[in-house]
């Protein structure tokens, strides 16, 4: 049984995250779907590098397939390409060794969110339209706190499977770019809705409704306030997936060129 790598965009917004649940429509289960189609098998097993969740885009979701089969790489990906809804699709697929795990071999992942500052009729699907003025540099200032090792339990919907709340934020950047506001996290791994509710407080602090104080003070004890300002599903994306060697410093830019 061979494994294969496999790197996928989608638009998440028809589907309930990555991973694949009963009397859902998943990312994963369409992914099974497209195998089973192809190969004809059913003793197949994929993982993904993690969970987006419902709504959630990915402009590079990894996973590793163990498949048996006589196919090429490149030839598996065109095939299952043809088998998938037009809103995934498999970007490269290589043989690598078992020792190659999508999710316990990541050593980080970053996270793209767009803010858009005005109404868009092709975009609305892939940003949060705020109406209010947004103070990008009090939001900036704000996005620079949440860097390095804190607990973000004010900023995590309870999850049982995490056992401390404690996380890495390698870094947090912001941008304007035209009429939309970007905001980057790169850390080693993530909360269940950690990142919209980042994105959710830095929206409020640039209204004026939290300062940076109020940041801080959310990460030195558990608060309840960032819960009802969580960003929404549609203008995140999971930007990059990284392993052992990666380039992992790039320049930040929107997810596609929509707006002019």
């Amino acid at each position: 049984m061979a494994r294969f790598r496999l790197s996928l965009e989608y638009v998440g917004t028809r589907y309930r995250g990555w991973q694949i649940q009963k009397n859902a429509r998943t990312v994963q289960g369409e992914l099974h779907e497209a195998v089973r189609e192809v190969s004809g098998r059913t003793d197949f097993e994929s993982y993904g590098s993690g969970r987006t969740d419902a709504g959630v885009h990915a402009l590079q979701q990894v996973a590793h397939l163990d498949l048996e089969t006589r196919l090429a790489p490149e030839t598996l990906r065109r095939a299952v390409n043809e088998a998938l809804p037009a809103d995934i699709n498999v970007l490269a697929a290589e043989k690598v060794t078992r020792q190659f795990h999508a999710r316990h071999g990541a050593v980080g992942r970053s996270y793209l969110y767009q803010i858009s500052r005005r109404r868009t009729a092709f975009a609305k699907p892939f940003v949060w339209w705020i109406k209010d003025p947004l103070d990008a540099g009090r939001m900036g200032d704000a996005a620079r706190r949440l860097e390095g090792m804190h607990d973000f339990r004010s900023f995590a919907e309870d999850d049982p499977r995490k056992v401390s709340t404690r996380v890495l934020v390698d870094r947090v950047e912001l941008l304007e770019e035209g009429d939309l506001i970007l905001v980057r996290l790169r850390a080693s791994h993530y909360l269940w809705k950690m990142v919209r509710r980042v994105v959710g407080v830095l929206a409020a602090v640039g209204r004026g409704a939290l300062s940076g104080e109020d940041v801080d003070r959310f990460l030195r004890e558990a608060s309840d306030e960032p819960a009802p300002l969580t960003a929404p599903p549609s203008g995140l994306f999971l930007e990059r997936v990284f392993y052992e060697g990666d380039q992992q410093d790039w320049p930040l830019r929107p997810a596609f060129r929509i707006f002019i």
